[in-house]
């Protein structure tokens, strides 16, 4: 067996990577700053274009916000549901995915989510989404749009109230870049049908998920999840696509 020739490593790429593990470590919070360009220049020793090619490389992959000239340094973004959504968007519209198994993805994941929640939330996760389901009522039918941002925080508090980060980050992120993917087509459905009765529908069914959380009934909760899902995205998705959901309901 042979072995594989290796690239010589970058210095702007160990700086990149010193500073990545700062980041995801928790040393440099979300929010925080990284110190001005000259200032890393002397820390890491290394030249300008060194340190602002190391800087391009971690404003790609969400980490930071540079700007340039900026004397307070760049801002430390942190590991975010955005970047995460961001990947799956343009994944689902590359040739290496679609929409349809990124549909399915979310109704896998927040049928795990809901099963979880059943079994680990606490009382404070129940009051918050008690609460978020009497906000949804009461925006019906006059308010769309703060009907929708409180649907959206509904879903994070249950993925929250699963007890694990990790499924909860990657539960959001699915959820912004399914609605990102289809938001179009979602619109002129809800334009053209009665909204008023959509959103009724979904008040109905957050109260019925809301039941099956309080009373611990995981497979109950997730099966809402599922067929919630499927009913309101497999119009929207090419008829040979919905099978593909429709196997996901099981």
């Amino acid at each position: 067996m042979g072995f594989q020739p290796v690239r010589p490593v970058r210095a702007y790429q160990r700086v990149a990577e010193q500073i990545e593990e700062r980041i995801l470590g928790g040393q440099l919070p979300p929010g925080s700053r990284l110190p001005a360009e000259r200032e890393l220049v002397r820390q890491f020793d290394v030249g300008r274009s060194t340190i602002r090619e190391a800087l391009r490389v971690l404003q790609s992959s969400g980490l930071i916000r540079s700007r340039p000239g900026d004397p307070l340094g760049a801002e430390v973004l942190g590991v975010s549901p955005d970047t995460l959504s961001h990947a799956l968007g343009r994944l689902a519209r590359s040739h290496l995915s679609s929409l349809s198994e990124l549909i399915q993805f979310r109704m896998v994941l927040d049928a795990e989510s809901y099963r979880l929640a059943a079994r680990l939330h606490t009382e404070e996760d129940l009051r918050r989404l008690t609460e978020l389901a009497d906000r949804m009522e009461e925006y019906l039918p006059h308010d769309p749009h703060a009907f929708s941002e409180a649907d959206a925080q509904f879903h994070r508090v249950v993925a929250e109230a699963s007890g694990n980060a990790l499924l909860a980050l990657c539960a959001r992120a699915v959820h912004d870049a399914v609605v990102d993917a289809i938001e179009g087509k979602l619109v002129r459905a809800k334009r053209a049908g009665d909204a008023s009765d959509w959103m009724r529908r979904s008040v109905t069914h957050h109260r019925d998920v809301l039941a099956a959380l309080r009373d611990s009934d995981g497979a109950r909760a997730a099966r809402l999840g599922r067929e919630a899902l499927f009913e309101h995205y497999a119009p929207h998705v090419p008829a040979q696509d919905r099978e593909r959901l429709r196997a996901a309901l099981d």
